[in-house]
This record gives structure tokens, C-alpha cells and sequence, in this order.
């Protein structure tokens, strides 16, 4: 495998990370409960975990 010959400077890495940005978040109002939640994920609210606008776990005791 053929290496480099000599070490890429700063200013050579720099310009090819200037694409990478950070994306924001999408966020969506719940059907069921009301809240805010990140888009595509489960969300706890008082106690249950909510997915889709459906409860997909309580929180029981354990005995």
C-alpha cells in the first residue's frame, strides 16, 4: 500500500471538514400526550414510554 510522502498540513484538513455541519433536530408535537419529542423516537411522559402517539411500556413496580 503506498503511504504519503510528506504530512498534509492544517489548512489542507481544514477545507475538507468545512462540509461537516451539524443538523438540527426535528422535532414533533405527540399526538396522545401533547409534548414536544424528537422525531422517529420514543419519549417518556409521566412515567410511559410513548411511541407514535402509543404507550409501549409503563412504568410498574417491581415486586
Amino acid at each position: 500500500m503506498p503511504n504519503p510522502k510528506r504530512r498534509h498540513s492544517q489548512q489542507r484538513s481544514a477545507k475538507r471538514r468545512t462540509h461537516y455541519i451539524a443538523e438540527t433536530v426535528t422535532l414533533s408535537k405527540d399526538s396522545a400526550t401533547g409534548e414536544t419529542h424528537v422525531r422517529h423516537r420514543a419519549h417518556v411522559s409521566e412515567g410511559k414510554l410513548y411511541y407514535k402517539g402509543k404507550v409501549v411500556a409503563e412504568n410498574s413496580p417491581i415486586k
